[in-house]
């Protein structure tokens, strides 16, 4: 499988794009007035402690409070020591109201949910993860040679006496890495631990300790592998900035990044602005002519099935099956290009045959083994549903390119011009009650003003005889379909 990804630097947004034999697979997305907070460290006060939620919020200097739950708060050894039974602490015995301290972002901020917490800071480099309050070593589970996973554990371990103490943890990046490589992100990371330490002491709550790097920067470090076979970037200064980070730390691949030169925009050359326009659409089309609909709220994704104008060649079952099976690499992608996350819902086509449904169970989570992010999928459920999770970090991307509709207000409809005619009558009539009037002003959208005018214009006289006041009407074209006012005069 060949990689490719792509950078695209306009004056305040960066956009990477990864490909996969040149199929658009993830899109990341960072504006400079709201970069993700993801990995930043703050210092922290604690604001308001929830016993009944065993969890605290903490004021990092965010419009929102953001969120710690007792199970990321290190424990103490004094703490442990209290409690040997290592059962769950208590949160009053670990923060209290007015406690200062150092946190680190584990989920952006979701909607009108505030950023997740954790005290288990972790920082990343080029090959490791360095881990303050951890012990010893582990590896990637994505390392799987268990001569490699041994070689990696000693070189790792015989360096620890030289650096910070805390704990490591190898990523899928250090497979193969060399032994200097190694104790030279131990060291960096130590320094790095060292210089946290002293700004942590001397910041302000609500000030931030430590950030991530940027984005094209965060690219090169956590996806730049072997699979990788260039990095093309449009932006001179970007790329200047990537290639200096690349010749420090993975001088081996640092000729894959390159710099973009030609007229024609990146992202239009791979046909990357379409692929990104498509997948904010609730519609998917598959080869096949069957489709999928796909719904985000804020408490779940759902994800339906149809056959469209697919009818097989044999029977419904057959139908079902490759449509089912179509889906299943479709839904794998589209999940990621989209980063959807937490609870997601799919409503496959109806399948008696249960060999049918275990395959499409496995083809589902083949194409799902890609994906960076970690997920899990649930058997089918009695109603025919499979339900699943996958790992969310930060806003999808229909959140930060998009808003809900200012007409419909993110309800995805809005009430029908009879509908509002009905509205208007109850409101002539409330406002009637309450003042003294000479006449009646109704301003409302073309279309409620026509219908008022055509096919509920007996109602409206109606109306007129029961408050006994002319009703006049006027067409505001800057209205919606909802809007109207009725003006005493």
């Amino acid at each position: 499988m060949s990689e490719e990804i792509l950078v695209n630097v306009t004056p305040r947004e960066t956009r990477v794009a990864l490909l996969e034999n040149g199929a658009l697979q993830e899109v990341m997305i960072e504006r400079s007035n709201s970069r993700g907070l993801v990995g930043n460290l703050y210092k922290g006060r604690v604001s308001r402690v929830l016993p009944g939620m065993q969890a605290a919020f903490i004021d990092i200097g965010l419009a929102r409070t953001a969120f710690l739950h007792a199970s990321d708060i290190v424990r103490s050894a004094h703490t442990e020591s209290e409690t040997p039974s290592a059962g769950p602490a208590n949160i009053r015995d670990l923060v209290h109201e007015g406690k200062e301290i150092l946190v680190q972002v584990l989920k952006d901020p979701l909607g009108t949910k505030g950023a997740r917490l954790t005290t288990h800071i972790s920082i990343p480099s080029r090959y490791l993860v360095y881990l303050p309050g951890g012990k010893g070593v582990g590896l990637s589970t994505r390392i799987e040679n268990e001569h490699e996973r041994s070689r990696l554990q000693g070189a790792v371990g015989q360096f620890m006496d030289e650096v910070s103490q805390g704990g490591y943890i190898v990523r899928t990046a250090g497979e193969d890495a060399p032994v200097d490589a190694l104790r030279a992100d131990m060291l960096f990371l130590s320094r790095l631990w060292e210089s946290v330490r002293e700004g942590s002491a001397n910041a302000q709550p609500g000030d931030l300790v430590h950030e991530d790097l940027p984005l094209p920067v965060r690219i090169l470090r956590d996806m730049m592998g072997e699979g990788v076979e260039q990095v093309r970037v449009d932006s001179e200064s970007t790329y200047k900035r990537m290639k200096h980070f690349a010749d420090r730390f993975t001088p081996e691949l640092s000729p894959r990044v390159q710099h973009y030169t030609g007229r024609r925009p990146i992202f239009d050359l791979y046909g990357v602005d379409d692929e990104i326009d498509r997948a904010l659409d609730r519609r998917v089309n598959l080869k096949s002519g069957g489709y999928l609909i796909i719904d985000q709220t804020e408490a779940m994704t759902t994800i339906d099935v149809n056959t469209g104008g697919f009818v097989g060649s044999r029977n419904l079952e057959e139908t079902a099956l490759k449509t089912n099976l179509e889906a299943a690499r479709a839904i794998a992608r589209q999940l990621r290009l989209r980063n959807l996350g937490g609870i997601i819902i799919i409503d496959f086509i109806d399948m008696e045959d249960e060999e049918h449904r275990g395959l499409v169970l496995k083809a589902l989570e083949r194409a799902l083994a890609q994906d960076p992010a970690k997920n899990q999928v649930c058997e089918v459920s009695a109603l025919g549903l499979v339900e699943m999770t996958r790992k969310r970090t930060r806003e999808s991307l229909e959140h930060v390119l998009c808003e809900p509709c200012p007409t419909c207000e993110g309800r995805a409809s809005v009430k029908t011009a009879e509908t509002v005619c009905f509205d208007v009558f109850r409101e002539i009539l409330r406002e009637a009650g309450q003042y003294e009037v000479q006449e009646l002003l109704v301003i409302a959208s073309q279309a409620v003003v026509d219908i008022l005018l055509d096919e509920e214009s007996a109602s409206l006289a109606e109306v007129e005889e029961m408050v006994g006041k002319p009703i006049r009407l006027q067409v505001e074209s800057q209205y919606s379909q909802e809007q109207f006012d009725v003006v005493p005069t």
